[in-house]
Protein backbone atom coordinates (compact mmCIF):
# COMPACT_ATOMS: atom_id res chain seq x y z
CA UNK A 1 0.00 0.00 0.00
CA UNK A 2 1.45 3.43 -0.84
CA UNK A 3 1.98 5.81 2.42
CA UNK A 4 -0.30 8.01 0.64
CA UNK A 5 -2.96 5.29 1.16
CA UNK A 6 -2.37 4.51 4.88
CA UNK A 7 -4.25 5.82 8.18
CA UNK A 8 -2.57 8.13 9.49
CA UNK A 9 -1.52 6.15 12.63
CA UNK A 10 -0.02 3.76 10.62
CA UNK A 11 2.21 5.90 8.80
CA UNK A 12 6.01 5.39 9.66
CA UNK A 13 6.76 8.48 10.34
CA UNK A 14 3.89 8.94 12.76
CA UNK A 15 3.93 5.48 14.37
CA UNK A 16 7.24 6.31 15.11
CA UNK A 17 6.57 9.54 16.31
CA UNK A 18 3.94 8.50 18.58
CA UNK A 19 5.78 5.09 19.47
CA UNK A 20 9.03 5.02 19.09
CA UNK A 21 11.74 3.62 16.64
CA UNK A 22 11.66 0.40 18.58
CA UNK A 23 8.11 -0.20 17.50
CA UNK A 24 8.67 -0.21 13.69
CA UNK A 25 9.03 -3.30 11.21
CA UNK A 26 12.24 -2.90 9.75
CA UNK A 27 10.24 -2.72 6.42
CA UNK A 28 8.87 0.34 7.99
CA UNK A 29 12.75 1.52 8.85
CA UNK A 30 13.94 1.33 5.33
CA UNK A 31 10.93 3.09 3.80
CA UNK A 32 11.80 6.10 6.58
CA UNK A 33 15.01 6.18 5.27
CA UNK A 34 14.55 6.03 1.23
CA UNK A 35 11.23 8.82 1.84
CA UNK A 36 10.08 7.90 -2.28
CA UNK A 37 10.05 4.79 -4.15
CA UNK A 38 11.30 4.23 -7.28
CA UNK A 39 9.47 3.60 -11.22
CA UNK A 40 6.77 1.02 -10.79
CA UNK A 41 6.75 0.80 -6.82
CA UNK A 42 6.14 2.63 -3.81
CA UNK A 43 8.03 3.09 -1.25
CA UNK A 44 6.31 0.40 0.95
CA UNK A 45 7.56 -2.16 -1.97
CA UNK A 46 10.34 -1.48 -2.24
CA UNK A 47 11.46 -1.15 1.42
CA UNK A 48 9.84 -4.58 1.56
CA UNK A 49 11.44 -5.95 -1.46
CA UNK A 50 15.07 -4.37 0.14
CA UNK A 51 14.36 -5.74 3.72
CA UNK A 52 14.30 -9.30 2.23
CA UNK A 53 16.84 -9.08 0.07
CA UNK A 54 19.24 -7.65 2.84
CA UNK A 55 18.84 -10.36 5.09
CA UNK A 56 19.84 -12.77 2.08
CA UNK A 57 23.18 -11.08 1.62
CA UNK A 58 25.49 -13.62 2.63
CA UNK A 59 28.12 -10.94 3.41
CA UNK A 60 25.66 -9.19 5.62
CA UNK A 61 24.04 -5.26 5.18
CA UNK A 62 26.96 -3.36 6.45
CA UNK A 63 29.29 -4.83 3.94
CA UNK A 64 27.22 -4.75 0.69
CA UNK A 65 29.52 -3.29 -2.23
CA UNK A 66 26.66 -3.31 -4.29
CA UNK A 67 23.88 -2.41 -2.49
CA UNK A 68 23.06 -0.05 -5.04
CA UNK A 69 22.26 -2.40 -7.77
CA UNK A 70 19.76 -3.99 -4.91
CA UNK A 71 16.22 -3.19 -6.06
CA UNK A 72 17.19 -0.66 -8.41
CA UNK A 73 17.39 1.79 -5.56
CA UNK A 74 20.41 3.61 -7.24
CA UNK A 75 23.38 5.11 -5.61
CA UNK A 76 22.12 7.85 -3.70
CA UNK A 77 19.52 6.09 -1.42
CA UNK A 78 22.16 3.42 -1.15
CA UNK A 79 24.55 5.66 0.23
CA UNK A 80 21.68 7.06 3.00
CA UNK A 81 21.36 3.39 4.19
CA UNK A 82 25.24 2.97 4.25
CA UNK A 83 25.43 5.94 6.02
CA UNK A 84 22.96 4.81 8.69
CA UNK A 85 24.22 1.47 9.23
CA UNK A 86 27.68 3.29 9.54
CA UNK A 87 26.48 4.99 12.22
CA UNK A 88 24.83 2.76 14.03
CA UNK A 89 28.09 0.34 13.98
CA UNK A 90 30.18 3.36 15.07
CA UNK A 91 27.63 4.31 18.09
CA UNK A 92 27.59 0.52 19.28
CA UNK A 93 30.74 -0.08 18.62
CA UNK A 94 31.89 0.56 22.56
CA UNK A 95 28.76 -0.41 24.24
CA UNK A 96 29.00 -3.54 26.03
CA UNK A 97 26.47 -6.28 26.90
CA UNK A 98 27.69 -7.15 30.32
CA UNK A 99 25.85 -10.09 31.88
CA UNK A 100 25.25 -9.79 35.31
CA UNK A 101 24.72 -13.24 36.96
CA UNK A 102 26.95 -12.99 40.17
CA UNK A 103 28.03 -10.45 42.40
CA UNK A 104 31.22 -11.24 41.63
CA UNK A 105 30.42 -9.77 38.32
CA UNK A 106 29.36 -6.50 39.63
CA UNK A 107 32.51 -6.37 42.15
CA UNK A 108 34.78 -6.80 38.59
CA UNK A 109 32.71 -4.31 36.56
CA UNK A 110 32.60 -1.59 39.10
CA UNK A 111 36.52 -2.22 40.23
CA UNK A 112 37.16 1.56 39.19
CA UNK A 113 34.71 3.13 41.81
CA UNK A 114 36.60 0.70 44.63
CA UNK A 115 39.41 3.22 45.45
CA UNK A 116 37.47 6.56 44.66
CA UNK A 117 37.70 8.65 47.84
CA UNK A 118 34.21 9.46 48.39
CA UNK A 119 31.27 7.38 48.28
CA UNK A 120 29.66 6.40 44.50
CA UNK A 121 26.08 5.20 44.97
CA UNK A 122 26.07 3.08 41.16
CA UNK A 123 22.71 1.57 39.51
CA UNK A 124 23.11 -0.94 36.81
CA UNK A 125 19.78 -1.30 34.87
CA UNK A 126 18.91 -4.77 33.50
CA UNK A 127 16.68 -6.06 30.64
CA UNK A 128 14.91 -9.48 31.40
CA UNK A 129 18.03 -11.50 30.59
CA UNK A 130 20.15 -9.39 33.22
CA UNK A 131 22.00 -7.73 30.08
CA UNK A 132 23.13 -4.29 31.23
CA UNK A 133 21.34 -1.58 29.66
CA UNK A 134 22.80 1.40 31.15
CA UNK A 135 25.28 1.93 34.55
CA UNK A 136 24.29 5.14 36.06
CA UNK A 137 25.72 7.01 39.12
CA UNK A 138 23.57 8.44 40.82
CA UNK A 139 25.21 10.34 43.46
CA UNK A 140 28.71 11.04 45.09
CA UNK A 141 28.66 11.45 48.56
CA UNK A 142 31.41 12.07 50.83
CA UNK A 143 33.93 10.10 52.76
CA UNK A 144 31.69 7.73 54.25
CA UNK A 145 28.44 8.81 53.50
CA UNK A 146 25.88 9.23 50.49
CA UNK A 147 22.54 10.61 49.95
CA UNK A 148 20.26 8.81 47.92
CA UNK A 149 16.83 8.94 47.57
CA UNK A 150 14.38 6.03 45.43
CA UNK A 151 12.98 8.49 43.08
CA UNK A 152 16.30 8.77 41.47
CA UNK A 153 17.04 5.52 41.25
CA UNK A 154 13.86 4.55 39.76
CA UNK A 155 13.64 7.57 37.57
CA UNK A 156 16.14 6.28 35.07
CA UNK A 157 14.63 2.90 35.60
CA UNK A 158 11.45 3.52 34.19
CA UNK A 159 13.05 5.83 31.46
CA UNK A 160 15.42 2.59 30.29
CA UNK A 161 12.70 0.55 30.32
CA UNK A 162 14.30 -1.88 32.90
CA UNK A 163 12.94 -5.19 34.15
CA UNK A 164 15.16 -5.23 37.16
CA UNK A 165 17.98 -3.23 39.15
CA UNK A 166 21.58 -3.93 40.78
CA UNK A 167 22.34 -0.88 43.63
CA UNK A 168 25.81 -0.82 44.56
CA UNK A 169 28.11 1.64 46.32
CA UNK A 170 31.89 1.49 47.48
CA UNK A 171 33.42 2.24 50.44
CA UNK A 172 36.18 4.19 50.85
CA UNK A 173 37.35 2.68 53.80
CA UNK A 174 38.20 -0.60 52.40
CA UNK A 175 35.82 -2.37 54.52
CA UNK A 176 32.97 -3.61 52.91
CA UNK A 177 30.49 -4.37 55.47
CA UNK A 178 27.12 -2.51 55.50
CA UNK A 179 26.24 0.00 58.20
CA UNK A 180 22.50 0.40 59.59
CA UNK A 181 21.87 3.23 57.12
CA UNK A 182 23.02 0.71 53.57
CA UNK A 183 20.48 -1.59 55.39
CA UNK A 184 17.32 1.01 56.10
CA UNK A 185 18.02 2.40 52.30
CA UNK A 186 18.45 -1.18 51.03
CA UNK A 187 14.78 -2.16 52.19
CA UNK A 188 13.32 1.09 50.90
CA UNK A 189 14.28 0.46 47.54
CA UNK A 190 12.99 -2.81 47.25
CA UNK A 191 9.49 -2.00 48.91
CA UNK A 192 9.82 0.66 46.24
CA UNK A 193 10.68 -1.39 43.13
CA UNK A 194 7.80 -3.88 44.31
CA UNK A 195 5.78 -1.30 43.88
CA UNK A 196 6.91 -0.19 39.93
CA UNK A 197 7.33 -3.85 39.64
CA UNK A 198 11.12 -3.45 38.99
CA UNK A 199 12.76 -5.71 41.04
CA UNK A 200 16.47 -5.16 42.96
CA UNK A 201 18.36 -8.10 42.31
CA UNK A 202 21.24 -7.12 45.01
CA UNK A 203 23.32 -4.47 46.51
CA UNK A 204 26.79 -4.91 46.27
CA UNK A 205 29.43 -3.14 48.24
CA UNK A 206 32.81 -2.62 46.81
CA UNK A 207 36.41 -2.30 48.31
CA UNK A 208 39.45 -2.54 46.77
CA UNK A 209 39.78 -6.14 47.45
CA UNK A 210 36.39 -7.21 48.86
CA UNK A 211 32.89 -7.39 47.91
CA UNK A 212 29.74 -7.53 50.44
CA UNK A 213 26.69 -8.76 48.62
CA UNK A 214 23.43 -8.72 50.65
CA UNK A 215 21.71 -10.77 48.91
CA UNK A 216 24.32 -13.94 49.31
CA UNK A 217 24.47 -12.54 53.16
CA UNK A 218 20.66 -12.81 53.23
CA UNK A 219 19.70 -9.68 54.02
CA UNK A 220 17.23 -9.44 50.82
Amino acid sequence: MNIKEMELCDKPREKMLKYGPDKLSEKELLALILRTGVKGKDVMSLAEELSVKLKEAPEGKESLPKLYSLCDIGKSKACEIMACFELGRRYLKNKKNSLYLKPKDVFWELKEYASAKKEHFIVLYLDTKNQEIKKYVVSIGTLNYSVVHPREVFEEAVRNLAASIIIAHNHPSGCPEPSQEDIKLTGRLIEAGKILGIEVLDHVIVSKEKYFSFKENSLM
